[in-house]
């Protein structure tokens, strides 16, 4: 009997793959399909180093602290292999010192902050984003004589936490208001929180506060004490002549009206406001800060919902760094969404 076609077809294949050619085309079918996977494997992996990554926040109940954790959540799930670490601390200036010294990779610092700090390495900084402006704050009981700065002279003052662009803003304010800060109040260093916590308990007269609008600290406060928000702007122009670092920090600004719908005055405060920078270090990895720019971006609307200051994070705004240049992560990220 004549052997069947599949038998023959059988027959044919094993010996086709006797044959050297059959053998070598095979081998070059499995190389190149292996070179695709690899292709494809490396196209999809994200272009930035995995692992732990530092970032420096601020004083807890400030909005640095919320800021940073808000965003930590949105890195977790949009950058695949970045674990970001939220490091407390004291302010704007702390922050400027663990960044040059590598111990963040990442931090938020005020613009007067960048431009007076005179410490070594920084030349190496980088701006990443323009986030929001702080806004300066100077809080009293409602039932206070204080009306402005200057009448502050006597009191018990919180004046921010040493490292902190509260604490350099209050002493130029200060200043600004004919007053020595270390001898014409009674200065208290401490953070948003522990500050609202001793006005509440009656331990200090006045607190000043440069952050984000609304600061939670001050939000929690007026619900259970009357709190009046003095204004600053009758300081505006000696901030401007005081601030000597070579950029124009400071801009006239105004508190909308129910920024803190428990305090007083009801109306819009007018104050002073310094912008917020987010940094890095000329060092840091391009394709992580191209990451982490574009989670800032993207992640304005989410965090804006729960920090209202955040809906401010602006595509045409994040690029004025001044007076840091733009890291080349991040001139890369703006370039390719550039219309």
């Amino acid at each position: 009997m004549a052997p069947t076609t599949p038998s023959r077809l059988g027959a044919a294949a094993r010996t086709a793959a006797r044959s050297p050619l059959w053998r070598t085309l095979l081998v070059l079918v499995l190389l190149v399909a292996g070179l695709g996977g690899w292709w494809l494997s490396a196209a999809r992996s994200p272009g930035y180093p995995h692992g732990e990554v530092r970032f420096a926040t601020g004083v807890q109940r400030g909005v640095y602290d919320r800021y940073g954790q808000l965003l930590q959540a949105h890195v977790s799930g949009t950058m695949p292999g970045v674990r970001l670490a939220l490091d407390s601390s004291e302010g704007s200036i702390d922050n400027l010192n663990r960044v040059i010294t590598g111990r963040d990779a990442f931090a938020i610092a005020t613009a007067d902050a960048v431009a007076d700090y005179q410490g070594p390495g920084k030349e190496r900084l980088r701006a990443i984003a323009r986030l929001y402006d702080d806004y300066l704050q100077l809080i009293v009981p409602v039932s206070s004589p204080v009306r402005r700065t200057a009448d502050l002279k006597g009191l018990r003052v919180g004046v921010g936490l040493p490292q902190s662009g509260v604490n350099l803003v209050t002493k130029r304010l200060l200043a600004a208001a004919g007053l020595d800060p270390d001898r014409d109040i009674v200065p208290v260093p401490a953070g948003v929180g522990d500050a609202a916590d001793q006005l509440r308990e009656g331990r200090l007269d006045a607190f000043f506060w440069s952050g984000g609008l609304p600061t939670s600290a001050l939000t929690d406060l007026s619900d259970h004490v009357r709190i009046r928000i003095v204004p600053l702007s009758d300081l505006a122009e000696a901030l401007h002549k005081a601030e000597g670092g070579g950029t124009d920090a400071y801009r006239a600004a105004t508190m909308p009206k129910g920024t803190y719908p428990n305090a007083e005055p009801k109306e819009a405060v007018a104050t002073v406001a310094v912008p917020n920078l987010l940094i890095t270090r000329d060092d840091a990895d391009p394709g992580l800060v191209e990451g982490m720019t574009r989670a800032v971006i993207d992640s304005r609307d989410q965090i804006g919902a729960q920090v209202h200051a955040a809906q401010l994070v602006d595509l045409r705004t994040a690029v004025y760094t001044d007076p840091l240049p733009l890291h080349t992560g991040a001139a890369r990220y703006y370039r390719s969404v550039k219309p």
